[in-house]
């Protein structure tokens, strides 16, 4: 199994992106080139987005398409539930990047309400040592 990393331009948080999504359709990514390694992507993959230079949040892939023309294209079909992920720092780039399953970060934690811990909340945990 891999992952993909894809920068989330013009957007400074989470919620940001959750608001924007909510006027537009997003379950499809659209790319130039379909991934070589899409098997492994569909294979438990998700795609991670990079926003203000960290990785916050993920969403699974459910299929990757290749659309034939000039030039052709790639749709990627994402889930459609973000799931937190602990922060994890990451440089721009172009395009989209594969991320191993061992560098990927792990999920937020979940509370008994099944919303994710703030990520404030989950930093401060860590840094008192208690996470």
């Amino acid at each position: 199994m891999v992952h993909l990393v894809k920068l989330c331009v013009g957007v400074e948080a989470i919620e940001d992106l959750l608001d924007w999504e909510r006027g537009h359709d997003t379950r499809v990514i659209h790319t130039r080139q379909t991934p070589k390694r899409a098997d492994e992507l569909l294979n438990g993959g998700s795609l991670y987005w990079v926003i203000k230079g960290v990785i916050q949040a993920r969403r699974e892939i459910v299929r990757i398409d290749t659309l034939e023309g000039d030039p052709p294209q790639c749709l990627i079909t994402l889930s459609t539930r973000h799931i937190p992920t602990q922060p994890q720092p990451r440089r721009a780039f172009q395009g989209w990047r594969y991320l191993e399953l061992k560098d990927a970060p792990r999920d937020l934690p979940q509370g008994d309400d099944g919303a994710a811990l703030p990520p404030e909340l989950v930093a401060a945990l860590r840094d008192a040592g208690a996470w």
